[in-house]
């Protein structure tokens, strides 16, 4: 069998996230409500009249669906290659998606696709320029290591 690649794995849990997020700000526009809204009505400023935090919703969402399946422009860049970056941009999306009502399944998808990321991280993974391609092995590396 082979070896578990995790920030391909990590990438499939946060483009659903990111497609979830785009979808429950779109339905928040027409049903606006805060997730904390039994604790506090101070944040319902974010969504009525205006809706400011579903927009911004949406924007995140299409950023995360077009960072992690990306386009020709952007795959292969240093941005696209970084998981630092994903751990930097992701806990941003979970907590807007966390604050709308609709979207708290995105940011729960979100707080497990981060911690999928870490475990990529801190086990050395990169992500390769070509995006849903194995990294390729170095010219030092034995073929009859498994």
């Amino acid at each position: 069998m082979g070896k578990l690649i995790k920030n391909h794995w990590a990438r499939l849990i946060v483009l659903s996230a990111a497609a979830y997020q785009l979808a429950s700000g779109f339905e928040a526009i027409f049903w606006p409500k805060i997730f904390w809204d039994f604790l506090t009505k101070n944040l319902d400023g974010a969504v009525t009249p205006v809706p400011a935090l579903q927009i911004i919703n949406m924007i995140l969402g299409v950023v995360g669906l077009c960072y992690e399946w990306p386009l020709p422009f952007i795959a292969g860049t240093g941005l696209h290659r970084s998981i630092e970056a994903r751990l930097i941009l992701y806990p941003l999306s979970a907590l807007c998606a966390l604050l709308i009502y609709q979207g708290t399944n995105a940011g729960l998808y979100y707080i497990v696709g981060m911690a999928v990321y870490f475990w990529a991280y801190s086990e050395g993974e990169v992500v390769c320029p070509e995006p849903w391609t194995l990294p390729k092995r170095g010219a030092n590396v034995r073929r009859n290591n498994v």
